[in-house]
């Protein structure tokens, strides 16, 4: 019998042990075990569903203001607990504290946002639209809603998600990623000592039983996914197929367009973080740079040279290491392959991370970071999301046949420009094919009261996450007319659509 902590679900307020299938969690700093998450079965999830459609009228009947509130007292809750949170993303993600932090702070920016729900609910009013007829829209909650989210973020993608549809007056059910479950779930209990009733926030983790559930019970009404491309298609076709409202984001291959004008001490700086920066394992990374010019490439190549050789890469409990490890065995193996493929199809490997050790973490999944130069668009590497700490330079003439590249690709998610001329920037940024931009910006991550999305195989879905789209997303408009005759007056019968002439 394991004694190893075992992580179940969270139903109607209360730990609950799910299904009778359970998966590994590890440490990927040490490759060690530590930790089984049960997964749910189908009468688990159908359980969770049936908790959420029990909250919902009483939650949806709850003034805007007072679900505000629960969010506001949240925030407060999560800045008090950041520490606890972050080691938990830290042990079974991988990725370094300062990484941990900054993620939990994006979140916290998109809590405080669905804060503001009684501003963002208000609906428009016209009077007198015909003869005493009063015509006004408003934003109704949709009832039970889904998310599934990524083992990238385990604690910032949630909270894109859930704290908006909740403020809006929805009850939720998360699937969080079997990966890294814990601070998911420690995030959903201090809602509810921020004061969310029991059922308006479930979570039950799982893999794809649980995810066919959600996607395939008619009182599911919406779901939000974040994760690669042909999983967010599935989402997309078969959450549409059952009659719901599907946001799916997907991958990205991002592009940093490099000019000859370029900063380049500065744009080195920001490719170095977007790069490498958690490993590598997020859609807005940028793992190619598109060099205008051999001066160009020859001055970011060397620069980037220096730099990698000055980081650090170990445990993310240590705050001194620039990098951790990746988040499984698998990916670490998938990654390395990456990099032995791209040497095969004739990239010239810069930078070799392939033999980082890590004295005291030998089975740790450590990666240092790579570079290939002379990168070209029918390699793998140039083609594929790696979701690793892998840069590629490739070589171009000009900016248009830059933007020519990026604009072919399957991706649309972000892309970004470094160049001191504000003609060739605001070129780039009005024509290129790409959800985000960024200008000598290297994740140009939208903050929570814009909206989050890409184009292209970036994005299944009309409406982009959390800010404004997410208000819409997770709401239905109501137009209502209304006309009260004077008492004594009777018009005779009309046959018209009301009108005000």
């Amino acid at each position: 019998m394991s004694t190893l902590p075992e992580i179940h679900h969270l139903i109607n307020g209360k730990t609950v042990a799910g299904g009778s299938r359970h998966a590994d969690v590890f440490n990927p700093a040490t490759g060690q075990v530590e930790k089984r998450v049960l997964l749910a079965d189908k009468t688990t999830v159908e359980q969770a569903i049936a908790s959420a459609e029990a909250a919902y009228p009483a939650w949806r009947n709850t003034p805007p203001l007072k679900r505000a509130r629960v969010m506001s007292n949240l925030k407060v809750l999560l800045e008090q607990h950041a520490d606890e949170i972050c080691a938990l993303v830290t042990a079974e993600h991988g990725k370094v504290l300062g990484d941990a932090m900054g993620e939990l702070q994006r979140g916290i920016e998109n809590v405080e946002y669905a804060s503001y729900a009684p501003e963002l609910l208000k609906g428009e009013h016209s009077k007198n639209v015909g003869p005493a007829i009063d015509s006004w829209s408003e934003f109704q909650a949709l009832g039970v809603t889904a998310g599934i989210t990524p083992f990238n973020f385990p604690v910032m993608v949630p909270l894109w998600m859930w704290p908006m549809a909740v403020a809006c007056g929805n009850t939720f059910v998360l699937k969080p990623s079997e990966r890294d479950p814990s601070s998911a779930l420690l995030v959903a209990k201090l809602a509810q000592q921020a004061g969310l009733p029991p059922g308006v926030l479930n979570v039950v983790n799982g893999d794809k039983e649980a995810v066919d559930t959600l996607l395939t019970d008619p009182r599911v009404k919406a779901v939000s996914f974040v994760g690669s491309t042909p999983i967010a298609e599935y989402i997309y076709a078969t959450g549409c197929a059952h009659g719901k409202r599907v946001q799916a984001l997907g991958g990205a291959k991002n592009h940093a367009v490099v000019m000859p004008d370029a900063d380049v001490p500065n744009a080195v700086s920001a490719l170095m973080g977007a790069a490498y920066g958690s490993c590598g394992e997020r859609c807005m990374a940028i793992p190619l740079v598109l060099a205008v010019g051999d001066a160009a490439a020859d001055a970011v190549v060397a620069a980037l040279k220096v730099e990698i050789a000055k980081m650090k890469v170990g445990p993310g409990t240590d705050a001194s290491n620039d990098m951790g490890p990746l988040v499984t065995k698998a990916h670490f193996e998938k990654v390395k392959g990456y990099v032995a493929q791209g040497i095969q199809e004739g990239a010239t490997l810069v930078v070799d991370g392939r033999n980082v050790q890590v004295p005291g973490h030998e089975a740790g999944y450590f990666l240092g970071p790579c570079l290939f130069d002379h990168v070209k668009p029918g390699m793998t590497i140039y083609k594929e999301e790696i979701f690793g700490p892998v840069l590629g330079v490739m070589r171009v003439k000009s900016l248009q046949e830059a933007m020519d590249l990026i604009d072919a690709h399957e991706y649309g998610n972000g892309t970004c420009i470094f160049t001191r001329d504000g003609e060739a920037a605001r070129y780039f940024s009005d024509n290129i094919l790409v959800g985000m931009v960024g200008v000598n910006v290297p994740l140009p991550v939208p903050v929570a009261y814009h909206s989050f999305g890409g184009w292209k195989r970036s994005l299944f879905g009309d409406l982009h996450a959390y800010g404004p789209d997410a208000v819409r997303f997770y709401t239905k408009r109501k137009t209502i007319t209304q006309r009260w005759p004077s008492a004594g007056v009777r018009d005779g019968t009309v046959f018209s659509f009301p009108s005000n002439r």
